[in-house]
């Protein structure tokens, strides 16, 4: 984050973009003054050339059906210029002016005032980060122009990438894909500032904080001052000085700073777990000025002068709280070197080892199960801020508590921000797409992958500096990963050693995230074993060979996740939307999962075959629910055994039909709701490997006083089992309640029908399933890294047979804010079974579904004469002037609406 005072200004609106092709100037004419851009696309700042140039209609629905493949890739083989024209900030004191560049796909040269202040030589890597002193070169009382030669990334050069999880961007990504920004300061800067907190794991009741940042002295003669820290009322000092262009790090540790330990500190959780408390520091270095310094320096303004705050404790004291002046908060008073500010969490992660050996994490001292998903940035790395929020929000709503990086994403650090605020878990490391031949463009070796070279070794380790560097204060982040499918070459991973001892001891490493060992650090501990495509729910529960419910599953999941039909009509033609045809694999991933083939075998075999779009997306909606809800509640049931499990993907970087909890539209599937079932902090499930009927407290607080009722009914409907259980659960329990010993003669396809109430009759959890008497069974021996194929699928095709349903649907909006809340109320007058309900709420006058959406329940079933209330959230904004409507559908429901 950036502090209200620091002298920096964003530079990412009001560029221009054009190919160097058709650019009529060299870097000196392009980045003086006069230059004509009329044929130039506007662009902002972050951005891709093929993203700046779809905004600028070049390009038009290019997401639809095939039209991305008529994207052609020779443009992209050319360099493009970024050029903006903007002013720098001045004030009493500010002596040196850089410029700052977070990320640049792949090499730039970089003119100012016609001047090349950069080569593309140096200035290159995807994931570097690069601050160019312009202090010569600079103009403070006219504009600047800024001119940046973007040259793409070749064939074998570690770039941004997307593996096999959708078609790769026919510009590969090529721009100024991060912040640009322009820095001034006086002759000392501040850099990287750091706070490493480690807690009293007990009781929590201390936090120790060592607060540490690099000052950099850019003039040619000695400096002398003060570095001034404060958090909160909490205020420390040291006087620092600094050799003619010296660089050198300053600490703060809790003997040096008493005032750093923190009594009853107020602690970051997951938001599953308590509050996402976080701190704000401000870092002040004020130089020192000789007396003839003094005379000859302008004379602040008197708005300056009324800057106060932050007052020096004294020489040789720290710790002291000393009354603020009056002025502004957090201001010194007169000018200053520099400010810096960044907000951070107290929070200590750890890793640990299971009794069979598999690596766990735990949080603040305890033992957290991690229930997340895969992240993927937007294909053409356009990130949206309303969007990206929204995702954020889903992955709260979905009761997941991480998410996997696999890659450094964000175009920014509004993820990581979100992430920080929303108590949402974050593993960030490097992706496989370096690791594999035909991704990085090279030879690749068998155990490191393309990244060999001593060139390459160092670029990389440079890179990882740069983002540890750039990420390392926000709490959210809990383990960096060193590979991905594959293990570093021993000099990089001795070079990934040095760099986390010395700038981020506070968290764990994997030197993987497959099951491989390194000579160097030994084994990972977590595994990737598959699957990625489609297996039935008794597979998580049966599998402890592969990727079933033990140890730390890193990236995993049932396969396909075809979507609502409204998003298969934005993303295909209309003509190509039924039957299955070449334009939904063109839709579907890459590699082996080009197809729909084993989902689709799975329908048929499990289901039967689909007779139309409706009711083909019906029954892709019950398999998304019920293979993500099992997958989850397996791993829930088996924890400590079981440590984690990424999903595989949560979200997609354009419209598909793999991998996704919810759609490049915001459009949550069954999976999206199958997952927030099995997440439930109070839940009652079902073990398909053991019939087990398992309750489980996932919070932090006893639950005490419960009473489950477990029923058992045959196809008609028929009551076969009724019990109840009274138990109740300690915080973080997982508790076998009951058995169930089915009844010969029971109907091929039954329910199960899962309730917990609490002491007075209030429900908690309801958990319905659809089963059957004919067992799946798995084709183990035939087993491959993706899939375990099936021999013997269950028959649950009676579904077909249920009567049409008409339900009677009431619904309430009213305002909450900048948000409506929608209640729905669901009533099934008939003497039949309404089965996989889903609500929509769409705009009246275009129909339209209004999305993002975070309803309580969805794809639920109501038995006969039951009713159920479901309540919701949307923003008010996306309504976009119409009125709401409540639509409702289901498996054998008619729609209606209200």
């Amino acid at each position: 984050m950036r502090g209200p005072f620091e002298r920096v200004a964003s530079l990412n609106d009001l560029w221009y973009l054009q190919s160097s092709e058709k650019a009529k100037g060299a870097g000196e004419q392009i980045s003086k003054p006069g230059f004509k851009i009329e044929s130039w696309y506007p662009a902002i700042v972050p951005s891709t050339v093929l993203g700046t140039l779809v905004q600028n209609n070049v390009y038009t629905d290019i997401f639809v059906g095939e039209n991305l493949k008529s994207v052609p890739t020779a443009p992209f083989e050319t360099s493009w210029w970024y050029r903006k024209e903007f002013t720098v900030p001045t004030g009493p004191g500010l002596t040196h002016t850089r410029l700052e560049f977070d990320g640049i796909n792949y090499r730039a040269n970089i003119w100012l005032n016609g001047k090349q202040v950069a080569d593309a030589s140096t200035t290159f890597g995807a994931f570097r980060r690069f601050s160019i002193d312009v202090t010569a070169d600079v103009k403070t009382t006219e504009k600047n122009v800024l001119a940046v030669e973007v040259i793409p990334p070749k064939k074998g050069e570690p770039t941004i990438g997307f593996v096999d999880w959708n078609p790769a961007p026919p510009d590969n990504n090529m721009g100024l894909w991060r912040d640009v920004r322009v820095r001034a300061t006086g002759d000392v800067s501040i850099e990287n500032p750091f706070v490493a907190t480690r807690l009293d794991l007990e009781a929590l009741k201390e936090a120790r904080l060592t607060v540490s940042a690099e000052l950099r002295n850019h003039s040619d003669k000695k400096v002398a001052g003060t570095l001034e820290g404060r958090i909160e009322s909490l205020r420390f000092s040291q006087d620092v000085a600094l050799e003619p262009g010296e660089t050198k790090k300053v600490e703060f540790t809790p003997e040096s700073a008493p005032g750093l330990v923190i009594k009853d500190p107020r602690v970051w959780w997951t938001h599953d777990l308590g509050k996402q408390e976080l701190y704000q520091l401000t870092l002040i270095y004020v130089q020192k000025r000789d007396k003839a310094a003094e005379k000859a320096a302008p004379k602040p303004t008197a708005e300056e002068s009324a800057g106060a705050g932050l007052p020096s404790p004294g020489p040789g004291k720290t710790g002291t709280k000393v009354k603020a002046r009056p002025g502004m908060p957090g201001m010194p008073r007169g000018p200053f070197s520099d400010l810096r500010v960044v907000r951070f969490g107290i929070r200590e992660v750890s890793d640990y080892l299971t009794e069979q050996g598999h690596r766990g994490f735990k949080l603040n001292g305890r033992k957290i199960l991690i229930r997340g998903g895969g992240w993927a940035d937007d294909l053409l790395l356009d990130v949206r801020p309303k969007k990206l929020n929204a995702e954020v929000l889903y992955a709260r709503h979905m009761n997941l508590n991480a998410l996997r990086l696999e890659g450094f994403w964000g175009t920014s650090e509004a993820l990581y921000d979100l992430c920080d605020r929303n108590g949402i878990l974050l593993m960030v490391g490097w992706s496989c797409h370096w690791e594999w031949g035909h991704y990085i463009g090279k030879p690749a070796d068998e155990r490191y992958g393309g990244i060999t070279s001593q060139e390459d070794i160092a670029l990389v380790a440079e890179s990882w500096k740069d983002q540890v560097l750039w990420l390392r204060n926000h709490p959210a982040i809990f383990v960096w990963a060193e590979a991905s499918d594959l293990i570093p070459h021993p000099d990089l991973e001795r070079r990934y050693i040095e760099i986390m001892r010395d700038i981020d001891p506070t968290r764990p490493t994997l030197v993987s995230t497959k099951g491989n060992t390194s000579d160097i650090s030994g084994p990972s501990r977590v595994k990737m074993l598959g699957p990625y495509d489609y297996v039935p729910p008794v597979y998580w529960y049966v599998d402890t060979r592969n990727g079933g419910a033990y140890g730390f599953n890193t990236e995993t999941g049932p396969g396909p996740q075809v979507p609502p039909v409204e998003s298969l009509k934005k993303m295909l033609p209309e003509d190509k939307v039924w039957p299955i045809n070449d334009l939904w694999n063109f839709h579907c991933c890459r590699g082996l999962f080009k197809t729909l083939d084993r989902y689709n075998e799975a329908m048929d075999r499990r289901l039967g075959p689909a007779k139309s779009l409706d009711d083909y997306v019906a029954k892709a909606q019950f398999l998304n629910y019920e293979a993500m809800r099992a997958m989850f509640e397996a791993f829930v049931a088996n924890k400590h055994k079981a440590t984690g499990v990424i999903q595989w993907m949560v979200n997609s970087a354009w419209p598909k039909l793999w991998w996704q909890l919810y759609d490049y539209y915001l459009q949550p599937n069954g999976a999206f709701y199958g997952a927030r079932k099995a997440g439930e902090p109070v839940h009652i499930l079902y073990n398909y490997g053991t019939q087990d009927i398992i309750a489980v407290n996932s919070t932090s607080t006893p639950s005490p006083k419960l009473k489950a009722t477990i029923r058992v009914l045959d196809f008609d409907l028929k009551e076969v089992i009724a019990k109840t259980a009274d138990f109740g659960l300690l915080a973080d329990e997982v508790k076998t309640i009951d058995v169930l010993r089915l009844p010969g003669g029971l109907t091929t396809t039954y329910f199960l029908d899962l309730r917990i109430f609490k002491e007075k009759g209030q429900l908690v959890d309801a958990n319905f399933y659809c089963l059957s008497t004919k067992p799946e069974t798995l084709d183990e021996e035939n087993s491959t890294w993706y899939v375990t194929p099936i021999k013997d699928f269950a028959d649950l095709s009676a579904l077909n047979d249920l009567k049409p349903v008409t339900l009677k649907v009431k619904s309430n909006f009213s305002k909450d804010g900048p948000s409506t809340k929608v209640t729905v109320e669901l009533e099934n007058p008939s003497p039949d079974l309404a089965f996989m309900v889903e609500i929509r709420v769409v705009r009246d006058a275009t129909g339209k579904t209004v999305l993002p959406v975070y309803l309580d329940d969805n794809y639920i079933t109501l038995l006969p004469k039951e009713t159920r209330k479901i309540s919701g959230l949307f923003v008010t904004d996306d309504l976009t002037g119409e009125l709401p409507v409540v639509k409702v559908r289901g498996w054998n429901v008619k729609e209606a609406e209200k």
